[in-house]
């Protein structure tokens, strides 16, 4: 069904994204306090993220992939739409970070995606 191709795309998305973001929001835990009050600081820290293209472009990329999610809510069933996004969320997360230089991973998170993989077929297989 097509609603399953735009669960891909989402997963994609923010799969892709999630590392993006980390690497581009190094520094921000490590803004020095402004002494006027959490609201400032959290201002502050929303414009030290968002004054770089590199935060604010997968940003807004991420976003996109949210609202396919939502729209997907809408047309397909609930016992899909979770499962299959989050967990190829997690796949590609994992897969990005791997291409982008993180440690992480061994034999075991090759086991948990081919387990991935299984049951979101298995979760397709039982809605047609």
């Amino acid at each position: 069904e097509g609603v399953v191709g735009w669960l891909v795309v989402v997963g994609v998305v923010w799969g892709v994204t999630n590392p993006l973001l980390k690497r581009a929001s190094a520094g921000v835990a490590d803004l020095p306090s402004l002494g006027y009050g959490p609201i400032v600081q959290l201002c502050y820290e929303h414009y030290f993220l968002h004054s770089r293209w590199q935060y604010t472009l997968p940003f807004l990329i991420n976003l996109s992939g949210s609202i396919i999610f939502f729209w997907t809510l809408g047309n397909a069933d609930m016992s899909l739409v979770v499962p299959i996004s989050n967990s190829l969320t997690f796949l590609f997360t994992t897969l990005m970070g791997r291409l982008l230089g993180e440690k992480g991973g061994n034999a075991w998170t090759l086991v948990g995606t081919v387990l991935i993989a299984a049951g979101i077929s298995v979760c397709v297989y039982s809605k047609m």
